[in-house]
This record gives C-alpha cells, sequence and structure tokens, in this order.
C-alpha cells in the first residue's frame, strides 16, 4: 500500500446526483430527450445485434453464452462487455430524471443476464468465461480485465442511485470482492493493475455508494503501485513470452502507453493512451480529495497543465495521433489526422469535475464546458444514430479514403462500431450532466455553478449543529445559452432553512467582461479564480442576472503550433466554429483566408440543423488565375497582384459538422 503521508483537508466536495437537476434547457433538454427516447434504445438494440447496416455488437451474445442460456464462441473485442455496462448506466442517470417502468424493465432483464453470468467467486467477464477461463488475471496489460469490471461497477452505482434496486448493486460488490482479493500488496497477491485505466475510479464510486473502505483502499493501491520498480507490467510481458495479445505474436510492450513508464507522483506529461491517461487521472483527482493526499494533487495539477496547456485542440479534444490513440509531444496537434477520441473528451470532463471539488478554478470548468460543447456533442448526429469516433478539425474526403494516414478519420458517423466505446459513454456523459452543472461546499455554505443550462434544482446547503444537512435551496436557470450570454438564477430558500449562504459563478475565460445584478440592482462581488463570490441572506424569489460577453473572437495558437500558422479559428461563446463547403462551395476550403478588417455578424438561423447561430464574413479566395494543368506557378503575376477574388463565407458550430452528408470541413482557417 501507499507509503506516502497525507494531509487532511476537508471533506471533499461529493459529487451531486445527477437526479437533482431537472432541466428545462431548450438546448439540453434537445439532448437528455434525444438520449432517453433514441439513443438508448437504438444502443438497445445495437447490443442485439439488431440495427441494419451496422457492424455487429456481440454484446448480448456473449452474455447470453456466458450464463448458459445458449451456445457458441464469444465474438468481438475482449472487452465487449463495457458496452452494455455504459449502456446500463446511461439508463441509470436517465431513470434519476425520467421514470419509465418500461425502460427499467429491459435494463432489469440485462442485469438478470448479467448476474447469471457471473461466476460463483465474484468474477465477471465474458471473454474470458467462455474462451480463456484458465487464464485470468494473466494479460493485465492487453486484456482489459479490471477496465471492464469497472465499468460494471459504474453501471450498478448509477442503477442503484437511481432505482434502490440492489440486485446489481450486489454483482458489483461480489465482483470487487473478488478483484480484493487477487491484488493486494499481501503474500499470495498480484502486486499488479490494468493496462487501461477505470476500475480505479469506479472503485472510488462503490466507496460512496457502499461505505465500504477496502474499496477506496484497493483504488489507492491500483494508482501507487502503476510504474513501481520492478515494473508488474514489464514482468507480466515477460512470462507470457512477450506475446501481445493483439497481434498473436511478440511486440514490444510500450510502459508509457499505459502510463506506467514512473509512478504516477513522479509523471510530469500527459502521455500514451489518451483514455487511459485521463480515466487514471480523474481517480487520481477522486483519491487525492478522499485522502487529502497532497503529493497526488500536485500530480494531478501537472498533468493537468501539460493536458490542456500544451496537448489540447481547440475543441477540447485529446489524443493527437491514431497510432496507439495517443498523446505525441507538446504542441503537436495536426489538424487532418487528429484522433481526439470521443472518450478521450469525455475522459477530461470528468478529470475537470473532480478537479473542480478539490479547488474551484475557472480554468477547470472552461476546459470542462469546451470539451462539453464541441468535441463530444460532435461526437453524435442529430437524430441519435451515428457516431464519430474520431474528431478531427479538418478533413478533405478524398483523402480520408486514399490516404493510409488519414483512414481513421471518417467524413460521415458512423452506425456503430466494432470497438463501440464511444457511443454509450457519450450517451452516459449527457444522461448524468446534471451532476455537472453544481457542486456545494456544505461546509463553507457556497453552491458553486459551473454551467449554465436552465432548469431546476433541489440542494442542500450549510449544516446545522451535529453536522446535519442546513436546508434545501431551489436554484432556477433560465437561459438561451449558448447561444446568449444572458443567464438568470432564481433563488428559493425552503421555509425553515438556511438562507444565508454564497452563491459562486464561473466567469468564463472566453467572456472579455461580465456584468452580475441581484434583484436587478448591479453589484460588483468578490472575483477569485474565475468564480464570482454573491454572498448574502437569501428570500425567497431572489433574482441573480449575469450577462456574459459574447462577442465572436477569432484565436490564434501560439506559433509551436505549427499546424495552426498563419491560421484562425472562430469561437463565440463555448461553441467552436468551422467552415463546410456545404456553406461555402466554389473551391476548396483551403484557398479561402478570412478578412480580419471586416466585421463578422452573428445570426441565429432556426431553419438551420435545428437551430443555431451562425457566423458570417467576408473572405479572399484564391484562384482566380488561369491554372491550366500546371501544379505550381510564380506567387506573382506581371501585375503583382495574388489573383484572390472576395468571396464571403459562413461558419456553423463544430458540434453540427457532418449532418449534412459527405463534404470538407475546417477549424482553422488562413485569414488576411
Amino acid at each position: 500500500m501507499s507509503t506516502h503521508t497525507a494531509q487532511r483537508h476537508p471533506q471533499p466536495l461529493r459529487p451531486l446526483p445527477a437526479g437533482r437537476v431537472k432541466f428545462t434547457d431548450a438546448f439540453w433538454s434537445r439532448y437528455r430527450d434525444l438520449v432517453r427516447e433514441v439513443v438508448i434504445p437504438y444502443q438497445y438494440e445495437a447490443l442485439h445485434d439488431r440495427v441494419p447496416d451496422a457492424e455487429p455488437s456481440h454484446a448480448i451474445a456473449n452474455f447470453e453464452i456466458a450464463a448458459g442460456r445458449k451456445q457458441g464462441e464469444f465474438h468481438g473485442f475482449v472487452f465487449q462487455d463495457t458496452d452494455v455496462a455504459k449502456w446500463l448506466e446511461a439508463v441509470g442517470y436517465s431513470l434519476m430524471t425520467h421514470p419509465d417502468p418500461e425502460l427499467e424493465r429491459l435494463a432489469d432483464d440485462v442485469i438478470d443476464l448479467i448476474a447469471e453470468a457471473q461466476g460463483e467467486d465474484g468474477y465477471l467477464n465474458t471473454y474470458f468465461t467462455i474462451q480463456e477461463p484458465d487464464k485470468r488475471w494473466t494479460n493485465l496489460a492487453d486484456c482489459h480485465e479490471l477496465y471492464t469490471a469497472g465499468h460494471l461497477i459504474e453501471a450498478a452505482c448509477a442503477y442503484y442511485e437511481a432505482t434502490g434496486k440492489r440486485k446489481v448493486l450486489d454483482v458489483a460488490c461480489r465482483l470487487a470482492d473478488c478483484i480484493d482479493r487477487v491484488f493486494g500488496p499481501n503474500e499470495g497477491q498480484l502486486r499488479g493493475y490494468d493496462g487501461h485505466e477505470e476500475i480505479e475510479l469506479a472503485l472510488v464510486k462503490l466507496y460512496r455508494v457502499t461505505g465500504e473502505e477496502r474499496y477506496l483502499r484497493l483504488a489507492a493501491f491500483f494508482v501507487d503501485e502503476r510504474g513501481r520498480e520492478p515494473n508488474f507490467l514489464r514482468e507480466e510481458w515477460e512470462k507470457r513470452g512477450r506475446i501481445n495479445f493483439f497481434l498473436k505474436r511478440p511486440a514490444p510492450i510500450n510502459l508509457e502507453y499505459h502510463q506506467a513508464h514512473r509512478p504516477v507522483r513522479e509523471q510530469t506529461d500527459a502521455v500514451g493512451h489518451a483514455v487511459r491517461a485521463m480515466y487514471l487521472y480523474a481517480a487520481m483527482a477522486d483519491l487525492a480529495a478522499e485522502n487529502g493526499d497532497e503529493s497526488l494533487l500536485e500530480a494531478c495539477r501537472r498533468l493537468w497543465r501539460s493536458t490542456t496547456r500544451k496537448r489540447m485542440y481547440v475543441t477540447g479534444g485529446v489524443g493527437s495521433t491514431h497510432h496507439l490513440e495517443a498523446f505525441t509531444t507538446d504542441y503537436d496537434l495536426p489538424n487532418d489526422t487528429a484522433y481526439a477520441e470521443s472518450c478521450a473528451s469525455i475522459g477530461l470532463i470528468m478529470f475537470a469535475k473532480r478537479m473542480l471539488q478539490i479547488e474551484a478554478k475557472g480554468e477547470y470548468g472552461d476546459v470542462m464546458e469546451r470539451a462539453l460543447y464541441n468535441t463530444v456533442l460532435a461526437g453524435m448526429s442529430q437524430d441519435g444514430k451515428r457516431y464519430f469516433y474520431v474528431n478531427p478539425l479538418e478533413v478533405w474526403p478524398e483523402a480520408c479514403r486514399s490516404n493510409p494516414g488519414k483512414h481513421h478519420v471518417k467524413p460521415v458517423r458512423q452506425r456503430w462500431f466494432g470497438c463501440a466505446c464511444c457511443p454509450p459513454n457519450i450517451a452516459r456523459l449527457i444522461a448524468s450532466l446534471g451532476g455537472y452543472v453544481y457542486d456545494v461546499d456544505a461546509d463553507s455554505g457556497i453552491v458553486y455553478t459551473h454551467l449554465y443550462i436552465g432548469g431546476e434544482a433541489r440542494l442542500n446547503v450549510g449544516k446545522e449543529g451535529g453536522g446535519h444537512d442546513g436546508g434545501t435551496v431551489v436554484v432556477r436557470q433560465e437561459t438561451n445559452y449558448p447561444w446568449d450570454g444572458a443567464v438568470m438564477l432564481t433563488v428559493t430558500p425552503e421555509a425553515g432553512g438556511l438562507s444565508a449562504f454564497t452563491l459562486a459563478l464561473r466567469l468564463p475565460g472566453w467572456s472579455r467582461t461580465s456584468e452580475i445584478a441581484v434583484n436587478g440592482e448591479r453589484i460588483a462581488p468578490e472575483v477569485r479564480d474565475g468564480y464570482a463570490y454573491i454572498r448574502r441572506d437569501w428570500q425567497p424569489g431572489d433574482t441573480v442576472e449575469l450577462k456574459l460577453d459574447m462577442t465572436i473572437r477569432l484565436l490564434a495558437a501560439r506559433p509551436e503550433v505549427r499546424a495552426d500558422a498563419g491560421r484562425v479559428a472562430i469561437q463565440r461563446g463555448p461553441l467552436v466554429y468551422c467552415l463546410e463547403s456545404a456553406d461555402n462551395p466554389g473551391g476548396p476550403l483551403s484557398a479561402l483566408a478570412i478578412d480580419t478588417q471586416t466585421p463578422l455578424t452573428a445570426t441565429y438561423d432556426a431553419q438551420l440543423l435545428g437551430g443555431c447561430v451562425v457566423i458570417e464574413g467576408r473572405a479572399f479566395r484564391e484562384g482566380a488565375r488561369d491554372w491550366a494543368d500546371a501544379l505550381y506557378l510564380p506567387l506573382e503575376e506581371e501585375d503583382g497582384a495574388r489573383c484572390e477574388e472576395p468571396a464571403a463565407f459562413r461558419a456553423i458550430p463544430y458540434y453540427l459538422w457532418g449532418n449534412r452528408g459527405e463534404g470538407e470541413m475546417a477549424v482553422w482557417v488562413r485569414y488576411r
């Protein structure tokens, strides 16, 4: 176990249950309804291999074989079970806000199947149960056993919190107990950890739901054991003859890929597989909070800075190369070969929220919002039935088809994937979004507002003697965000409860100015680390008006980001914009250069892609000269002109790209 001494912090802010927040927001209610009414049923059919023209999942079929309901062989990836788990987790979060007896019945049927597939010792993994029962825990680097267990545990926690039904939670506890017997520092136990992090944060969730401290200690063991010498993953690799599970032949092991190249407290740069890194960092933040662990927290801060200040796309995407779905080096952020997996941005949001619960700093909320409104939303089509795994910032469809280096980039969303980690991950995040809007520090009497989403939240604030809740406060938000920067909050303490507390509002870094008024009277509250703190004795019906600056901004990248040299990206509010050939015909997007001397305009178009704000302006288009069959010509003609002609351009929010058929797309555009 860890030998690090921990300095005790005040009680960490616990995640607010997603069901405490009801959305009435025009923007997000549509997405939440889409997940409930379309995405969850669609993915249920996909998991049962009933979606025409989509890659088969085999996930439910694998559980049926493992449970003995039918005969057959395992199909799919070794971690195929996780698609079912993430679907179930999305169901749990959906039921928290919208009870649905029929959906609950379907979920209970799936839970019955999962329980039947569990072994007597608590082990649960359909691949090893069906295919290689004698090889459990023998290839943790490649085979995702603990990763798979982690997603089942997360699903169980969400479903139990939504319904109060213990069946799947009991399955998760038996599985966690099985893992606790196998792994640890004691004689006869494996001093190991999974190649794909996930179990660590899942065990913290299970601890918070059950109060069983063994699960918290096991999570800490997995985090602290990672990367220590003698290196477990390297020794395991040697024992199995250096055979890679996926290649079925000897292959080198890349410890950086697994974030196992050194102990986590000594790591300084975000490296390796981006999703694994984000899940690890989220667990590290959880443990730093729960255990008051300063050295772990400082490691989180270092890794946060590396991720967001040197290795993150303007859209909130992380992981720049398709090779190993990984980080590369500082400022290496190519646009047309970007990987930026949807799951990685979801992991970044999870990491950001956990850091906010430790220290309320606006930069965490800003990144959480950036990844949410841009990369994550871009990962799903507007009808909820097609998905991006990869989220590039520039697309040339012909090159995607013919250039092997761009084959991972898809110009249109796919119905499903053989490795379908992203679709149910998007569903579970959107279904759980209510838990990301607020945090409450009951010790200090502060209600933090991180995201601006119309709806109503019931929050316990403050404490009375003996540690009891001080009462319930209802906070209602009204806003047309992200199209408009005006937010109205109405605060109503319930009778007999605490009324003196602080409301803290995040002031997004993209807003140059902000105005705040209480009951119509403008105030100048204390602003600290990107949050405005309003302390008062609140009366029922008190209002707070926040006005954010929605001026269109042209963003430049620092010179080291070579892919963006001489280009700008367009941002308005939390949304990054892009150009599509559908709106900008007449030649390649690469021929356009934005005229920065002409003001840009923002207009709401109710008919476009369900309604959105579009940005329009003036540009110059190169290529008016006669190229004939020349590939290259001198820059200057006899008159010295660059052969440009004026052109109008239109940009749409990045998250909406790819919903009108195949075509070019670009986030970063040349300018003059």
